[in-house]
Formats: structure tokens, C-alpha cells, sequence
């Protein structure tokens, strides 16, 4: 048994001993086809959601699949048939149709009750697969697109008004109430791709090479690590072409100073404390607030961020969360590691997010 608790502890996709065990007591059937539970006293092996009853902990074993617990003398539970084919396949089938249906009716709000139809699944099953499989709830989902669809509606050219209507919005207020967080600015501004919004930016030496802090009014809205000037500021510009920006040598500057001490000294400054102007979703923003809870000198799995945040099976939109942080070091992704404690990619280069963690672990 302890070398099946050591396997489900270091593997992407397996639970730990003691998740497996909630599952178990629990009968939940979100993690069948994960592993099987083997009883020893009636050497037969379930699935985790068996009906059957539970068995005391001291007499059951993990397997990470049917051939594991059958090769150890156990034999298949007659009531569960974990041998039969993963029910999980219908129901990612199950929820394919969901996303389906959702991307053909993304001008308005479908209800659990109408998607649950659409799917064939209970509205608590299917709440519970479509968050397990897609990383987001039914209604972030669509909120997503709808956002999505807003910003590509703005882009296009179309008032405010117009993209609100194509993209499914109730109404304009709505937008302009939820516009930071969803933009990082207003609509109209977004329209402009930053036109009307003034940023000035300071370039700095640091440990690391150059870096560029950039500002608004309300926050930092960009930080650049780069070899050259030209290499920073051609990010920058790229990402607001019709903002007014400007270069000033304002380094003394609250914002700035903050920036660069994280970088120069990252276990003296709480990044934290350094107001943002950046936009993304809801889900974006979990992630975001989870890495700025990572103390200095540590590091987080993908999958552990995952299950802080409450989304245990949303490990790969964890990863592109962490991509498009637009603020390095302030939101820290570069403490988030693999699994296998290596290095994953990093916006900046691996081996600036090595000598990060190095100063970080000094």
C-alpha cells in the first residue's frame, strides 16, 4: 500500500492516498476510472463510486488501475464492474455536446436546465463534469465567450453599444461595471486599443537584464524583463499601439521603486502590496491572486495551484492563466514549477526564471 500512496502522490493525474480515501467514502464518481480501491478482507476491487458498502480504511488498497489490483490477487467487484468501460467517456461526450450547444447560443444566457437537456445529464452531474473537464462552470464559460466576443466586436470597430448586443450583454451598464476587470480599462478606451490612455514606463538595470515597469493612473499595467531597451519597449507597444506612451526617467517613483526591489530583493517587499491595472477573467484572476500568495523562496505544481483555487482538474488552463500574466514578478508565475519539481517555460526565458527562484531560494 505504501508504494501505491507514493505513486498517487507523485503522479499528474492521480489523487493523493488521502483523496482517493474521500472519494471512496464519498462515492464520488468523478474519480472513477482514476484509480480502483481493493478490500482486503473480501479481496475484491471497485470502483470508487461503488455502491456497495464501506469497508473500514485499514483494509483497503489503491491501484491505479484494474490490472494493478488483479495482478496484486484481487478480483473484479460484480456490482460496480470496473472493468466495463469508463463511464467517464460518456460523459466527456456528455459534455462536448454542452460546449456545443453553448457556442451555438452565445448571443444569450442558457440556463442549467436548458443545457442540461441539450447533454442528457442531470443539472448536478453536469455541473460538476463540465467544471472537471472544461476548468470553468457552465455559466463562466459562456461569460468567457461573451467577453471574448465583446472585445472582438470592439476590435472589429463596433460601438460600444453594438458590441454589447452582439456579444449577449444585458446591458451597457453592466459592461462598464464589470470593464476593469474584464478589460483593464474602459470599453471605449478598449475600442481605441488604448487610445485616450496615457502609460509612462521607466527602464531599469536589474540581476536580470533590463527592466520595464509601465503605468497608468491606476496601477502597474506591464512589466517587461528583456536583454535591450528597444526589446522591452517593442512589447509594450505592441500591446497598446494607440495609447499615448511615454518614456520618463522617473525611476523614484513609489510604483517603480516596488517593482524593482521584488526583482533586486524579492524576500523584502511584498509584491502584493503594488497596485495593478491589468484585465482578465474571473478565473484568470483566481490564478493570479493564488501565485501572488506564494511566499519567496517556494514553489507550486500547476496541479497544486489548481486545487487551491478549487478547480483540481483545471491544471492546463492553470498553465495558460500563468501565460498571459502581463506583469512579471509582480504576479510571480515564474514559482510555479512541474510537477517533477523541473522548470516549466517561461515568458522570459528559463534561465531568467532559474536565477529568479536561485535569489529568491539565497
Amino acid at each position: 500500500m505504501a508504494t501505491m500512496a507514493a505513486e498517487l502522490r507523485t503522479s499528474r493525474s492521480r489523487p493523493t492516498d488521502a483523496e482517493a480515501w474521500r472519494a471512496v467514502q464519498e462515492r464520488d464518481a468523478r474519480y472513477d476510472g482514476e484509480f480502483v480501491y481493493a478490500v482486503r478482507s473480501t479481496g475484491i476491487y471497485c470502483r470508487p463510486s461503488c455502491a456497495a458498502r464501506r469497508p473500514s480504511r485499514a483494509n483497503v488498497e489503491f491501484y491505479e488501475d484494474p490490472g494493478a489490483a488483479e495482478h496484486a490477487g484481487f478480483r473484479a467487484c460484480k456490482r460496480c464492474t470496473p472493468r466495463s468501460a469508463d463511464p467517464r467517456d460518456n460523459t466527456s461526450r456528455a459534455i462536448e455536446r454542452a460546449r456545443a450547444y453553448l457556442d451555438q447560443h452565445a448571443g444569450r444566457a442558457v440556463s442549467l436546465a436548458e443545457l442540461s437537456g441539450a447533454s442528457g445529464l442531470s443539472g448536478a452531474h453536469l455541473q460538476r463534469s463540465f467544471k472537471r473537464i472544461v476548468g470553468m462552470s457552465p455559466k463562466e464559460y459562456q461569460d468567457a465567450h461573451r467577453v471574448g466576443r465583446f472585445k472582438s466586436r470592439l476590435r472589429a470597430g463596433d460601438t460600444v453599444s453594438r458590441a454589447t448586443y452582439e456579444a449577449g450583454f444585458g446591458s451597457s451598464s453592466r459592461v462598464y461595471e464589470r470593464a476593469d476587470a474584464l478589460l483593464g480599462m474602459t470599453p471605449g478606451e478598449y475600442r481605441r486599443k488604448g487610445a485616450g490612455v496615457r502609460i509612462a514606463y521607466t527602464i531599469a538595470d536589474s540581476p536580470l537584464g533590463r527592466v520595464l515597469v509601465g503605468m497608468t493612473e491606476r496601477g502597474v499595467c506591464a512589466v517587461e524583463l528583456g536583454a535591450t531597451d528597444a526589446e522591452v519597449e517593442r512589447t509594450l507597444r505592441a500591446d497598446f499601439p494607440n495609447a499615448t506612451v511615454e518614456r520618463t526617467s522617473d525611476a523614484r517613483h513609489a510604483w517603480v521603486r516596488a517593482v524593482l526591489e521584488v526583482v533586486r530583493e524579492p524576500r523584502r517587499v511584498r509584491a502584493a502590496s503594488i497596485p495593478l491595472d491589468v484585465g482578465g477573467t474571473a478565473f484568470q484572476w483566481q490564478v493570479w491572486q493564488a501565485l501572488r500568495e506564494i511566499p519567496p523562496g517556494e514553489r507550486r505544481s500547476y496541479s497544486e495551484i489548481a486545487r487551491a483555487i478549487g478547480r483540481p482538474k483545471a491544471t492546463r488552463a492553470v498553465a495558460r492563466a500563468c501565460a498571459t500574466n502581463r506583469v512579471a514578478v509582480v504576479i510571480p508565475c515564474h514559482r510555479v514549477a512541474r510537477e517533477d519539481g523541473g522548470l516549466a517555460g517561461y515568458k522570459w526565458g528559463v534561465e531568467r526564471k532559474r536565477r529568479l527562484l536561485e535569489r529568491e531560494e539565497a
